[in-house]
């Protein structure tokens, strides 16, 4: 199937729901309020932000959020039950995804329910929802092991009874781009539904996977900033938004100029530092030792950049190290205020090369200033 061309589509992003589901993360009020705050500055135009079931609790979380008054459009999670249904109202939010099991093994191993069972249930709850004054998205859970014609039929179920978007689960996250491309371009023939594409990483491919939704005609798309989200993680905000851009030309509105801020809050709040070299926010993305690759970005950046830090806040940063080379030197350390001939500049090559090797990581400013002096006695 070729693919679909679109210039646009929307980020939901799943933080404050499946990114706070991960093991051991619970967000405080505060930090829900700061992250939904953030969120909606990047330009980010949906959030999904709890689970009414859960409690008085969170639903008072979620109705804080919805008083500050967003401009992003806000959605809740819940099961197929009346009971969640109605937790799921009165909150100043207006969307939900009800979660239906899509696959057989969900169906019957957790439920102990048959196909049949869920399409005559799905209109029914679709309707309850919409009579409270929800608009209803459906989210397949497990769909990447569901049986495609099956599949099918639990979408156009749900169209006929009133849903307004199907969500396509890797649940496990056991797909990858070209099998996800032919399963959500299958859904785009066989409805008009809004399809939203939820990866998780557990293969390493919840980005790629997402990407491929979008080619195939997904209209929506999950996210967590840090690809925060249960075991794994969930396709990271960040890569989403600018791979679409940079690779496929798709906008989504989400400019990530101020992301890095955000980033560091949502580890912090969650308990999970960002790794050293995590595409795009990781503290070794912009960082440079190798000679050569350094000698090339002082010449010009386009040598040995994909793209623009500055897209993200970021700019490039220079460290010396066993691999630097004589010109890096001299630059590193002209900006530290010690300007050094080719001469001096060699025999600093040398001491940093030694205390590298000597503590297993770069020298500070301080080190290299005093190294400095050492390699002029």
């Amino acid at each position: 199937m070729a693919p679909i061309s679109q210039s646009f589509v929307t980020i939901n992003d799943t933080t404050l729901r499946d990114g706070e589901q991960s093991a051991g993360v619970a967000f405080s009020l505060d930090e829900k309020l700061a992250i939904a705050r953030e969120l909606d500055a990047l330009g980010v135009p949906e959030m999904e932000v709890g689970i009414p079931a859960m409690g008085a609790e969170e639903r008072e979380s979620i109705r804080a959020v919805a008083a500050l008054g967003l401009k992003a459009e806000l959605m809740v999670w819940g099961r197929m039950s009346r009971a969640d249904i109605d937790t799921g109202t009165g909150l100043g939010t207006h969307r939900m995804d009800i979660s239906v099991p899509a696959s057989d093994q969900h169906l019957r191993h957790k439920l102990g329910r048959d196909r049949a069972w869920l399409l005559a249930e799905l209109p029914a709850h679709v309707a309850y929802a919409r009579d409270a004054g929800l608009e209803v998205c459906i989210g397949g859970e497990d769909a990447s092991r569901a049986d495609p014609d099956f599949l099918c039929r639990i979408v156009e179920t749900a169209q006929r009874a009133g849903a307004r978007r199907f969500r396509f689960a890797d649940t496990l996250g056991i797909l990858e781009p070209f099998g996800v491309f032919e399963k959500i371009a299958r859904l785009r023939a066989c409805c008009d539904l809004e399809l939203e594409m939820h990866a998780h990483d557990d293969l390493g491919l919840a980005t790629a996977n997402t990407l491929a939704a979008a080619r195939a005609g997904a209209t929506h798309l999950n996210t967590t900033v840090n690809g925060l989200g249960e075991r794994a993680g969930n396709a990271p905000l960040e890569e989403v938004v600018l791979a679409l851009q940079r690779c496929h030309g798709i906008e989504t509105g989400v400019d990530l100029r101020d992301f890095l801020a955000l980033s560091h809050r949502v580890a912090t709040a969650s308990g999970r530092p960002v790794p050293w070299q995590k595409s795009i926010v990781g503290a070794g993305v912009f960082t440079h030792e190798a000679g050569i690759h350094v000698d090339g970005l002082l010449k010009n950046p386009a040598n040995y950049q994909g793209f623009d830090p500055a897209l993200v806040g970021r700019s490039h940063r220079l460290v010396l190290g066993k691999h630097s080379g004589q010109r890096a030197v001299q630059v590193v350390m002209a900006g530290l205020g010690h300007p050094l001939d080719a001469v001096a500049a060699r025999h600093m090559l040398a001491a940093v090369r030694a205390f590298v090797a000597r503590t297993k990581r770069p020298p500070t400013d301080e080190e290299l200033k005093a190294l400095a002096g050492a390699s002029h006695e």
